[in-house]
């Protein structure tokens, strides 16, 4: 019997070697995993690709090859990556909160219980734009304005809603909203056809540089009276527009608003090694990440792990344990 068991052994070593290698090699292959993000003029798009370069540059070691893909938002990326389609997805941190407790889009069907968290990345402010010859200096001079705010499937679009609703606005109602993709709301602003728009997005942002550039004079918007709001959303805290990003805008002083964070959110059903893969990269090249775009300036390990709402997957966490970053 052990003779037997010794042979097959053997034949299955051989057929392994014959095959290209010992019978690890062997079994070895690349596995693909894709990013989601959102417009290629946020931060969403960059930060995906920084993580997957990170990752690719190991690709030998991990056997993962990761890209990116411009997407339509948060809501777009939760939904991709339940489906299967995506692997991962840069998403808001309220519209993580919202899908794992079957919130707002998620409400009809119900709490995305395979959703998993893996880390926060930058904070997100919610920036309300301006031009001048609107009159707007603050969120409550929108009635009755032409305002873009954010196309359906965006987490600014109900940014853009809660903020309205705290100071007693109805969208629906009290101006003309547009639904358009926050890209592409300079050229509109710049071309008169919109007063005002809103977008999420973490500073300093190249289509609201292009917005403040033009020859229309912009403003940043304060978006004030949002106390209530924020204590009724355990995801939204208070923030400011840093207005040494943009020379271009009339303020003269950083503008009172709150915001989000951004999170980087998989699949309960994506494997432990290729989530752990991607966390390591990321925190063990923290300050060469932190140097990819200003807006990871503030950054610090321990704020990478807030703002997440679902459950963190076991990838992340075995790093996090491993890194002393938890217990």
């Amino acid at each position: 019997m052990k003779k037997v068991l010794v042979i097959g052994i053997a034949l299955v070593f051989g057929f392994a070697v014959f095959m290209g290698g010992t019978p690890t090699t062997a079994q070895a292959k690349t596995t693909f995993v894709t990013i989601g993000t959102g417009g290629i003029t946020g931060v969403y798009y960059p930060t995906g690709g920084a993580i997957a370069k990170m990752v690719n540059n190991k690709r030998k070691e991990y056997g993962i090859r990761a890209t990116v893909e411009s997407t339509g938002g948060s809501v777009f990326n939760v939904n991709a990556v339940m489906s299967g389609d995506l692997e991962f997805g840069v998403v808001q941190s309220d519209r993580q909160y919202q899908a794992i407790h079957g919130l707002a889009e998620w409400k009809d069907a119900g709490p995305q219980k395979d959703l998993r968290a893996v880390f926060s990345i930058h904070p997100e402010s919610v920036t309300l734009v301006a031009a001048v010859d609107a009159n707007i200096k603050d969120i409550k001079d929108l009635k009755g304005k032409k305002v873009n705010i954010g196309n359906p499937g965006s987490g600014q679009r109900q940014n853009s809603i809660d903020a309205l609703e705290a100071v007693g606005l109805d969208y629906e109602k009290d101006l003309q909203a547009e639904g358009i993709k926050a890209a592409e709301s300079a050229g509109l602003l710049q071309d008169g056809r919109i007063d005002a728009f809103f977008y999420t997005v973490g500073h300093p942002n190249g289509s609201i540089k292009e917005a403040t550039s033009g020859k229309r004079k912009v403003r940043f918007a304060s978006i004030l009276g949002i106390e209530k709001l924020l204590e009724k959303y355990p995801y939204y805290a208070k923030a400011m527009i840093p207005i040494e990003f943009y020379p271009g805008a009339v303020n003269d002083a950083d503008v009172p608003t709150f915001g989000v964070k951004a999170t980087l959110v998989t699949s309960a059903k994506v494997p432990d090694n290729v989530v752990y893969a991607i966390t390591k990269e990321v925190f063990d090249n923290f300050e060469d990440f932190k140097k990819l775009h200003p807006a990871y300036q503030v950054l610090t390990k321990e704020s990478m792990l807030e703002g997440l709402s679902a459950p963190i997957h076991p990838g992340a966490m075995k790093y996090f344990k491993e890194a002393g970053l938890m217990k």
